[in-house]
């Protein structure tokens, strides 16, 4: 039953939150007759009163298996054990559901000969992951012993990922961190929040230029949590430039290059770890995207 809290909220926001599910998912059970309020089948957009009675038939889960796509890949570096790709932006890491094709993991599966397979068939080889619209590095186990190698690196501190950014406004110190908990938004659960009692959370941060609005910033991830860099700059006042969910898009600039950027302006340039079976140290660094390249110019000229 619907109190008076929720009272006045979409059914489709209400029910994706209730379910922590994303709002496209609960859209589609809205539009396949799987929702009812008060007994009848209403739309996506209907706004909940006080009293209202919502139910849910949750449908039949359906077993996933990601297919071999021959997607196109740049892999920048492999041996029997693992790989190192450059992941490009609005490229997802993994299948989902509603999300089964053109994903990192798909191209993974055409391309290489092998993938570990301790995360089951819908993330095979998946050690780590970046955001479908963050651009960049990410490495990648072909067998088992590898990945529990490289994981238990990742879960101590000492797999180095760093990132460029831009972020909205002029950050006052040229160096500094960020160590703020984070975990899942408590009212909006498509988003992360810094929030108290929350996950450790550690982002290092070095200003590379400034520029008009704007400041060009290199980041170094101490710990690899969900949108991390994204909640740690917006919780500054700097959100990543073009990053809506976490409060940026909002400036002339952004909003005029809003077909370039498409969502975040963030990159991940470096990846740095021992090899779990050689003992190697390997270090591996990625060019910026065209696009990031291309608002940086803009900017610049600018100044």
């Amino acid at each position: 039953m619907i109190d008076r809290e929720a009272a006045g909220r979409r059914l489709d926001q209400y029910l994706s939150q209730r379910e922590d599910a994303s709002r496209s998912a609960a859209q589609k059970w809205i539009e396949d007759g799987l929702v009812t309020v008060n007994g009848k089948t209403v739309s996506k957009s209907y706004k909940l009163s006080e009293g209202d009675m919502v139910e849910f038939t949750r449908p039949e889960a359906k077993p996933m298996e990601a297919k071999a796509e021959d997607l196109p890949l740049e892999i920048v570096y492999q041996d029997d054990y693992l790989a190192v790709v450059n992941k490009p932006k609005e490229m997802v890491v993994h299948p989902a559901p509603g999300n089964a094709e053109g994903t990192l993991v798909n191209a993974l599966l055409y391309h290489l000969d092998n993938l570990s397979g301790i995360n089951g068939v819908i993330r095979p080889g998946i050690v780590h992951r970046i955001d479908k619209n963050t651009s960049g590095l990410l490495i990648v186990a072909k067998e088992d012993k590898a990945h529990i190698g490289l994981a238990e690196q990742i879960k101590e501190h000492s797999f180095t990922r760093k990132y460029r950014a831009i972020v909205v406004g002029n950050l006052k110190d040229d160096m500094g961190t960020v160590d703020k908990p984070i975990d899942r938004h408590p009212v909006n659960r498509q988003k992360m929040a810094v929030v108290q009692g929350g996950r450790e959370a550690v982002t290092h941060y070095c200003v590379l230029e400034r520029l008009p609005g704007f400041t060009y910033v290199e980041l170094t991830l101490e710990t690899g949590r969900t949108h991390q860099i994204r909640v740690h700059m917006a919780s500054l006042g700097h959100p990543v430039m073009g990053d809506t969910l976490y409060g940026g898009g909002k400036t002339e600039f952004e909003k005029k290059n809003a077909k370039i950027l498409k969502e975040q302006c963030l990159h991940a340039c470096h990846i740095g770890f021992v090899h779990p079976i050689t003992g190697e140290q390997l270090s591996f660094d990625a060019v910026l995207p065209g696009y990031f390249e291309e608002v940086l110019k803009k900017l610049r000229r600018m100044s």
